[in-house]
């Protein structure tokens, strides 16, 4: 496990697009989102225990944001890694002991962390209505972001880096 921070992006960049399988048997794609007020994109994993850390709080903050709010989990170790926990299938089980309600989605080829930059698992990603980047950083400024978002306003330029597991790249 080696552990990493995330990469500091400049605010302001547009969300890139996806096409991501879901635990739900569904694909996933960015426009499946246009509704939403506020878009949170947590890169995690199932082994990682930073994100094991978090990944309650991650439930019931989701639980709690209103409507206006889309969460996702995007799980981006590839599946030729020596982390078979990371697997599609365990992240099934994973979301399911955990009580997550919120879309989980596998990026097989990694092509959503490498579009998004994505470094660590967690890391995390808030898009405004107009998709462009509001806040990227640890979950400990994420409730922040998005209740700024939803109030009109700019989250703080002062962005708090994720730390966790690096991306395992295939």
């Amino acid at each position: 496990m080696v552990l990493l921070h995330s990469k500091t992006l400049p605010l302001g960049s547009s969300a890139p697009d996806f096409k991501l399988k879901g635990i739900d048997g569904k694909w996933h794609v960015l426009e499946d989102y246009a509704s939403a007020k506020v878009l949170v994109l947590i890169f995690m994993c199932n082994h990682c225990p930073y994100v094991q850390k978090i990944w309650s709080e991650l439930v019931t903050l989701d639980k709690n944001f209103p409507s206006e709010v889309q969460m996702l989990g995007i799980n981006s170790n590839g599946a030729n890694t020596a982390y078979p926990e990371d697997s599609f299938e365990k992240m099934k089980h994973y979301a399911q002991e955990k009580g997550q309600s919120f879309p989980y989605l596998y990026d097989e080829d990694q092509s959503a962390a490498e579009a998004y930059q994505a470094a660590c698992t967690p890391d995390i990603f808030v898009y405004g209505p107009d998709r462009c980047l509001a806040y990227h950083g640890a979950f400990e400024g994420l409730k922040t972001a998005v209740e700024a978002l939803l109030e009109g306003q700019a989250p703080s330029k002062e962005q708090i880096h994720s730390m966790g597991c690096s991306i395992k790249w295939a």
